[in-house]
């Protein structure tokens, strides 16, 4: 485990095998030092045990953000054995404490215990989420914030009063979707303003004859290639998740300046100061009349200003160079362990 981080005069080019490793996150936050090894394309065939034997010697360091969550958990332990068998360092970052594309936690935690027990270093986004890896796995985290992702469109205007909601695919991180659409719109309507709902494509909304004949709605079918400008278009974007930790979505709100309602499961709130809450959580269930009023009051505050691009430039420099260090740290050990 990395108990201090030191800096390095050469720099020296690190190859690292990211999972996954096509990805806006993980290009953000790699330093100019690193040497991504591996293909854009499919999943990562890193966290195929017998790969990552046979291939050890060509890679420095194995960072994990997401994308295991499809293995069953004892390949996800096979997995970390061999990692311990080979000796390439561990990095984790933790996104996601909660799942939320699965209808239960059971299996995520077992993936997180795994991975946190082999880890030589783990990083996560908030402090809150730190607190609670320390809690659950007995791991220190280190908190990076999450880099920016987009700019604004200079050529993409917001409407003041249009409130959006996306209904993803990860239904399982849903509460009733009819119900949740209709407290999004009573509190879109009582602030003046309109709710528009994003559906992935050949999707449509839930069948519910009050949406049917609702005033003050309207369909937008979801376009990935422009989902940042369909989020600067919006003054309040409402994410929906009953479980989850954090959200790539909300960057994106405040990189372009769109005020953002969230649930209160999670660490969302902790992303951005901006944030206000509603209840929607696997304990408590979700509560219709705190989505309206949370969507009310956010209508009533100005349109944020989208992040000062300066700023964000230095934040993700920072997320960069503590990134960096780990690296070279962690690869030092290595070295010394020999």
């Amino acid at each position: 485990m990395v108990h201090a981080l030191t800096s390095s005069a050469s720099h020296a080019r690190i190859r690292i095998a990211t999972v996954p490793h096509g990805d806006a996150y993980v290009d953000a936050v790699l330093p100019g030092t690193a040497v991504p090894v591996g293909s854009r394309h499919g999943t990562s065939p890193w966290l195929d045990p017998a790969y990552l034997t046979a291939r050890a010697g060509s890679v420095d360091v194995v960072h994990v953000h997401t994308g295991y969550g499809h293995l069953p958990e004892d390949e996800v332990v096979s997995w970390t054995e061999a990692v311990r068998r080979t000796g390439v360092p561990l990095v984790v970052t933790v996104h996601q404490l909660r799942d939320p594309d699965q209808p239960v936690r059971h299996r995520h935690d077992a993936h997180l215990a795994a991975l946190l027990a082999t880890a030589e270093v783990v990083f996560t986004l908030t402090p809150g989420a730190a607190d609670e890896i320390a809690d659950r796995f007995g791991r220190t985290a280190i908190v990076v914030a999450h880099p920016s992702l987009t700019a604004p469109d200079p050529d993409t205007g917001a409407e003041r009063g249009l409130v959006g909601l996306a209904l993803g695919t990860a239904r399982a991180a849903l509460p009733d979707p009819a119900a949740l659409l209709r407290a999004a719109l009573s509190g879109a309507v009582s602030g003046g303003g309109r709710l528009r709902v994003f559906v992935e494509p050949g999707r449509m909304l839930p069948a519910d004859p009050d949406l049917a004949i609702a005033e003050g709605l309207e369909v937008v079918t979801r376009d990935p290639a422009r989902w940042a400008q369909q989020l600067q278009e919006l003054h309040v974007a409402v994410l929906p998740e009953r479980c989850g930790t954090h959200s790539r979505d909300l960057e994106i709100c405040r990189d372009v300046g769109t005020r953002v309602v969230a649930p209160s499961c999670g660490w969302f709130a902790d992303q951005w100061s901006e944030v206000v809450v509603y209840g929607n959580d696997e304990e408590h269930g979700f509560d219709a009349v705190s989505l309206g009023a949370a969507v009310g009051a956010a209508l009533t505050r100005p349109m944020p200003r989208p992040a000062d691009r300066a700023w964000r430039a230095e934040q993700q420099a920072a997320v960069r160079a503590v990134h960096e260090q780990v690296y070279e740290q962690v690869l030092a050990d290595r070295s010394v362990g020999v």
